[in-house]
């Protein structure tokens, strides 16, 4: 049985249950585990790890390792979703991903016909992932060599076996809601592909040198009757007619009865009522038959001729080669009722479904998980399945995943859950949550979260924010997906991590870019600081690209417009326009942008340019110039400092002496302009 093995123990080392108790806490993903003050008294209370951890947890927490001594406490995480770490199934959730965004962008507005046919179609590219990903798994079992590896493969392989006969069952039922008719059908086919493989068996009876003396010949002649496998049925029952002439009128008999056996076609165009008046007809001919003794010479013949009477105790003798209930359930169904409709299927299932599962399980046996999630299908209890594979799997991407596609087929729409959201958004949550426990499948749960549209947003809000951002690039990543949805405190938070993680790393072009996207004035203004005393000690700025391509953005703060001016101004001074480099200077100190603790370095940067050959300064700007070293100077500003600082008193003696040199020298230039 797929469901029933039980889950690895996780051993949590240092965690002693004996000397103290242990206490948790749930998070959105994890669950943390410590050690309290309290000692261990009495029988274990609930809640404590040991009891049930939830539907969701793949393994039960065990503590091991401790000594009983005295030793320090400690916090474990103990994730709740396993499965989202398994390599092996990365294929499972990528490719489902594909096809659940592929159908929330469908159109709605289609004929009921093309839209039912669009469901199925998405549902079968569900089943061949889940197949891909079962093989997958199989071959990874094949290589383990490692015991434990190969089992755990294994337990998964029977996990997506069991994950995918469930899903056909209610692509049949619910899906495709195939009418009566083509519903046995599908049936059919469903317990042909899932139920019992006999194609081992056939090689081994067609390569012996007598097939119809083989030991098995007459169980693969019945399991193909019991799955409605009459033309392969019938070219096995050629064999022993070969092989035993005295046997050919028995055969060709059961071979006739075998070959107007009426059967439902998908593409039939009769009636439902022509139907079962054939099958009336076909059904007292093998009456008649068994009764006049046809087949009173073969125990095997007279046998299927009861299997095809729909003789219950008949199909019951052969349960060994059906294996399974819902087998049996299918074939009776078959040779007693073959237009079976839906609604006629359910009320026989609730009326024969706990006699044969006594049948096939025993009285005093329970039915496993898997037995009661199909027979909830069978009953059409849509709601009932949905619980028990939530309670039986050990992660949420199938119900997640059929829940989404059923309330596609209008099959959920009045199903609310108490605390305000519907079954589907609230199973899609829980998997998109899981998603985000995992260092890439994070992406996945993105969209999952955009399509509840209750509280997809407030998740999607709280998990991004969780999200580590180890790498710039990551971060981007998770910032691109916050602007793409308007989620400004969550860029804006990002933004200032990153910017914080970069000062600390004294990258401070990265800081002040994150700082200017996060539009945080504050930050930006302290970065900017950074820059200018950088400066200060090195005599040249770092990142003048940035710096250069600041645009707009320097109006973010007074201090980082500063910053962006004053690169500028040296740009100029580079480039020689020295006219231009001097305005911009006096503007910066007249208009009291640049902090106090600046004022000095732009005087002393207007030195040179005081210097220079040809007249800068106007007398009015020299005039400038100098109250603004008066300011400085006559202790409004930094008074202390220049009485302490040698070094500051000689530069503004320098400043003093050329400010007077130059406005001499525009004195006697502007009067000689005047006087010509």
């Amino acid at each position: 049985r797929a469901f029933s093995s039980p889950p690895f123990p996780q051993v949590v080392p240092g965690a002693d249950p004996a000397r103290t108790q242990l206490c948790f806490e749930w998070g959105p993903a994890e669950m943390l585990l410590c050690e309290t003050l309290f000692g261990r008294r009495g029988a274990e209370r609930p809640g404590t790890p040991g009891g049930s951890a939830g539907p969701a947890l793949t393994g039960r927490v065990v503590a091991g390792g401790g000594d009983g001594g005295p030793g320090p406490s400690c916090v474990f995480v103990v994730r709740k979703d396993q499965d989202v770490y398994m390599e092996t199934l990365r294929k499972l959730f990528n490719e489902s991903h594909g096809i659940f965004v592929g159908l929330q962008r469908c159109e709605e507005e289609q004929s009921a016909r093309a839209r039912n046919a669009q469901l199925v179609q998405v549902s079968k590219n569900y089943r061949s992932v889940i197949r891909a990903c079962m093989e997958d798994m199989h071959q990874a079992a094949i290589s383990a060599r490692d015991p434990a590896l190969h089992s755990q493969y294994s337990i998964q392989v029977s996990i997506l076996s069991a994950m995918e006969l469930i899903w056909n069952l209610c692509e049949i039922l619910f899906v495709e809601a195939a009418p009566a008719g083509p519903l046995l059908l599908c049936l059919l086919d469903w317990v042909q592909l899932h139920i019992c493989d006999v194609d081992n068996m056939v090689r081994e009876v067609l390569s012996s040198e007598n097939p119809s003396k083989h030991k098995l010949f007459w169980n693969v002649v019945d399991i193909f009757v019991l799955q409605g496998r009459m033309d392969e049925a019938r070219h096995l029952l050629s064999k022993e007619a070969s092989a035993n002439p005295t046997s050919m009128n028995m055969y060709k008999v059961l071979d006739d009865l075998m070959k107007k056996m009426p059967v439902p076609s998908l593409g039939n165009t009769q009636t439902l009522t022509e139907m079962e008046l054939k099958w009336q007809h076909w059904h007292e001919e093998c009456q008649r038959y068994l009764q006049d003794g046809t087949f009173a010479s073969s125990s095997h013949m007279e046998s299927i001729c009861k299997i095809l009477l729909g003789d219950e105790n008949a199909i019951l003798e052969k349960k060994e080669l059906m294996t399974t209930w819902y087998h049996f359930l299918v074939t009776r169904l078959l040779y007693s009722h073959p237009t079976v409709k839906p609604m006629e299927l359910r009320f026989y299932a609730q009326a024969r479904n706990i006699i044969i599962m006594d049948m096939f399980l025993g009285e005093e046996s329970s039915p496993e998980p898997l037995d009661t999630i199909l027979m909830a299908a069978f009953e059409f209890e849509l709601h009932q399945v949905i619980k028990e594979c939530s309670i039986a799997l050990s992660n949420w991407w199938f119900v997640a995943h059929l829940t989404d596609l059923l309330d596609h087929c209008k099959l959920l729409q009045s199903h609310n859950l108490y605390f305000g959201s519907n079954m589907r958004e609230f199973l899609l949550l829980e998997y998109a949550s899981g998603l985000f426990s995992h260092h890439s499948l994070w992406q996945l749960g993105v969209d999952y979260f955009d399509h509840c549209p209750e509280y997809g947003r407030v998740y999607l809000e709280l998990h991004i924010e969780r999200i580590p951002l180890t790498t710039e690039q990551k971060a981007l990543k998770v910032l691109r997906i916050c602007e793409q949805r308007q989620m400004h405190e969550q860029v804006r938070s990002i933004c200032k991590i990153m910017a914080m993680k970069a000062l600390r790393n004294n990258r401070l072009g990265s800081a002040l870019s994150w700082s200017i996207r996060a539009k945080d004035a504050a930050f930006a203004t302290l970065i900017s600081d950074r820059f200018l005393k950088d400066y200060c000690e090195r005599g040249c700025f770092s990142d003048l690209d940035l710096i250069d391509n600041l645009g707009p953005s320097m109006l973010l703060s007074d201090r980082l417009t500063f910053l962006g001016k004053y690169r500028e101004f040296h740009r100029l001074y580079g480039e020689k326009r020295f006219s231009e480099a001097a305005r911009l200077l006096l503007m910066l100190m007249t208009a009291h942008i640049a902090p106090c603790s600046f004022w000095m370095t732009l005087l002393t940067d207007a030195l040179p340019l005081l210097e220079q050959k040809e007249v800068i300064f106007s007398a009015e700007q020299t005039y400038e110039l100098m109250r603004c070293l008066e300011d400085l100077t006559a202790g409004k500003l930094d008074k202390q400092k220049l009485q302490d600082d040698d070094v500051e008193t000689v530069k503004v003696e320098m400043l003093r002496l050329a400010l007077a040199r130059n406005l001499a020298r525009v004195i006697v230039k502007e009067g000689t302009l005047e006087g010509s």
